[in-house]
């Protein structure tokens, strides 16, 4: 362990009587223990100085070059104080030493104990007092120099003392060129709103004792004249006794901090795909326009435009072509409106279109089909031509609301009437469309718990061989016993509960009970029968669809070969791809299947081939062309020769007159089915109709 030198008072080249002296008088002298050490050269004394422990020293001048000497000993150790010891021949030496750099000097024929004591303490303290003062000093410039904060001092006439390394990033002047520069030309600041000088820093600095804030919107102006935002406040310095010395400026740099804050409030009031206003920002801009309309007499309007199959061009291409078009029916979007309008997207394929003022309804109708045209132009989308239309909704502020809310409400209301209305068209909100949603919002509420209820049951139709005039199978057909209204029609609800989702689990229960029925009745011992059920899109490509049928199948004992799975051709050509994958695995069951209301949807007579179906059930709208003797019937005879030739089974529903059956039987077409024959009845009564089979008169 390495011992620490004991403290002492060097003394070279003194005669003995001074070191005894000198002694004497030392350790009594500091509140420390103190000893005294001599040597007679200085080199020696450089070699006990570099031991250390040595607070001060004494050296006699009188001796061959004794300046020469000190110099020498200043210049190895300038931390010591040095007392210079003379006679009254050397006092002049002495002196030159003092001001070269030694503490104080004393003439030996005053040398006594009591001044010497005085000498020795004052150099010492003062030496200790100069160390403290730098030490503070390189304290205070390495927080000055490692705090991420600018700082600058002024002096109290407001000119520069010291920048800090941020603050002469941030003012682009270096500490060296702005010193005795005034505030005004090193810290130059102004209002980032009005780009007017604030108030002199100096005199933020003089409002209280304790720092204050800067201006809350300040900009600093570099010395190259790029303008920076910052924050930060500023205090006076002051001494002991309470005098103002200067200031200190305390500030940084929060244009990044600023941005960042200007972004996050864009992002939270657009839409992130679009970059259009979304619902938060929208709603302010209608109470804005209510405000402004209310004030000086003035009309607006507020278009609701929801894309009309999108979700087909999403499923089909994926969504990263449906995010491209919903940015280019965005950009047709504001080109169709002033610049003082808004266009926002509320999400998904929803947008509003927000017409600040409207002199007459006819502007918004203007606008509308001006919309129309635009997204009826094709989209070129990964070099695909996609065309979509629109469905808009419109309403009016004062007329058909006094808020947001409402007039916002009020136009999806009408956008739902235009899409009942065959979609790609315009409609003005009513007073009787709002009755028409109530009566749809109550309807869909009873049919959220219709299932759970046991309101549902089942009707069944029988299909008609038309050679033969027996019962070739049955439909099962969906009705819904409402507890206060009665019987429902499918027209009603189904719609509700296909777009609600209701439609799978209301499937699946037909399903189930459809079967159930069949094997009721052939338990009972009647003849089996092909019972035929309607799937729904959301049905078939549901994940558990096929595992739905084999446990159902399983569960009642039905012959798969006695199910009949109905799919419109609008379901099965949503997906044509994966609809052959998922029929080919029905067929695999053993299941039959049937294509329904053919004529109306859209089909390929390439993917009618790859369809392992079984029949073409033929839309009751064709049959009901007959009597015409038209054009109607041209086209059910060559879509009868179509299903023919594809060996499928050929159908005909909605037969009501013998002049129909007549015609249908001529062109060779295999099943009819219609109020001719029978109309849906219950289980008990279809098992009557099974057991006795259709009157002769019905077919021949």
């Amino acid at each position: 362990m390495k011992i620490q030198p004991i403290e002492c008072v060097l003394l070279i080249q003194c005669n003995p009587a001074d070191v005894r002296l000198i002694s004497r008088a030392l350790p009594t002298t500091l509140h420390s223990i103190l000893e005294v050490e001599s040597v007679n050269k200085v080199p020696d004394a450089l070699e006990r100085i570099r031991k250390g422990g040595v607070r001060s020293v004494i050296m006699d001048i009188e001796v061959p070059d004794g300046l020469a000497r000190f110099e020498e000993l200043l210049s190895a150790a300038p931390h010591i104080p040095i007392l210079i010891l003379s006679g009254t021949e050397t006092e002049c030496i002495a002196r030159q030493a003092v001001e070269q750099g030694a503490q104080d000097y004393m003439l030996k024929n005053q040398l006594e104990e009591f001044r010497l004591k005085r000498v020795v303490r004052s150099m010492i303290a003062l030496k200790a007092k100069e160390e403290a003062a730098i030490q503070q000093q390189e304290r205070a410039d390495v927080i000055l120099s490692c705090t991420g904060d600018a700082v600058l001092i002024s002096d109290a006439a407001g000119f520069v003392r010291h920048l800090n390394e941020t603050a002469e990033i941030l003012t682009g002047w270096s500490c060296r060129e702005a010193l005795g520069h005034s505030l005004g030309e090193v810290f130059q600041i102004i209002d980032a709103t009005s780009r007017q000088a604030v108030d002199d820093p100096l005199a933020m600095a003089a409002v209280g004792k304790k720092h204050v804030p800067l201006c809350s919107n300040c900009v600093l102006v570099q010395r190259s004249g790029f303008k920076v935002a910052i924050e930060g406040s500023a205090a006076y310095t002051r001494n002991p006794v309470g005098n103002k010395t200067g200031a200190i400026f305390v500030f940084n740099d929060i244009s990044a901090a600023r941005a960042k804050s200007l972004e996050l409030s864009h992002l939270a009031r657009h839409d992130f795909l679009t970059d259009l206003p979304n619902r938060v920002l929208l709603n302010d801009r209608i109470t804005q326009a209510i405000s402004f309309a209310a004030r000086y007499n003035k009309q607006l309007a507020v278009m609701f435009v929801d894309l009309d199959g999108f979700k087909k061009i999403n499923d089909s291409l994926g969504h990263t072509a449906g995010d491209k078009l919903l940015q280019l029916v965005a950009s047709r979007l504001v080109a169709c409106v002033r610049r003082s309008d808004t266009v926002s997207r509320l999400g998904g394929d929803e947008f509003v279109v927000l017409l600040y003022q409207v002199e007459h309804a006819e502007d918004a109708a203007y606008i509308s089909k001006k919309i129309l045209s635009a997204l009826a132009e094709p989209f070129s989308i990964e070099q695909k031509h996609l065309d979509i239309s629109a469905s808009i909704g419109v309403s009016t502020y004062p007329g058909d609301g006094q808020d947001a809310e409402t007039l916002l409400q009020k136009a999806d209301t009408a956008m739902y009437a235009a899409k009942k209305l065959g979609r790609n068209n315009c409609q003005f909100f009513r007073a009787e469309m709002q009755a028409r949603l109530l009566e749809r919002q109550r309807l869909e509420g009873s049919l959220r718990h219709a299932l759970s209820r046991n309101e549902f049951t089942l009707q069944y139709q029988p299909k008609i061989d038309l050679k033969t005039g027996e019962i070739a199978g049955v439909e099962a057909l969906l009705r819904w016993k409402h507890p206060t209204r009665g019987l429902i029609s499918p027209l009603q609800f189904v719609p509700i509960a296909e777009e609600t989702g209701l439609i799978v689990p209301i499937g699946q229960w037909v399903l189930l009970q459809a079967c159930r029925q069949s094997r009721a009745w052939m338990d009972a011992g009647l003849p089996p029968v092909r019972i035929a059920v309607n799937v729904s899109a959301a049905e078939f490509m549901a994940k558990d669809f096929l595992s739905g049928v084999r446990a159902t199948l399983i569960s009642t004992g039905v012959d798969p070969h006695n199910l009949e799975l109905e799919l419109t051709e609008t379901v099965l050509m949503r997906d044509a791809e994966a609809a052959v994958r998922i029929l080919h695995a029905l067929k695999a069951i053993g299941v039959q299947l049937a294509v329904d209301d053919f004529g109306i949807g859209y089909s390929s007579f390439s993917y009618l081939q790859r369809f392992p179906l079984d029949a073409l059930k033929i839309d009751r709208t064709f049959i009901n062309e007959i009597s015409a003797a038209g054009e109607g019937a041209t086209i059910l005879s060559a879509m009868i020769d179509i299903g023919l030739s594809l060996k499928h089974r050929v159908i005909a529903e909605g037969v009501e007159t013998r002049e129909q059956l007549h015609f249908l039987k001529k062109k060779g077409c295999s099943e009819g089915q219609g109020y001719l024959f029978c109309h849906p009845i219950i289980a008990e009564k279809f098992a009557e109709f099974l057991e006795c089979g259709v009157r002769e008169s019905a077919v021949h």
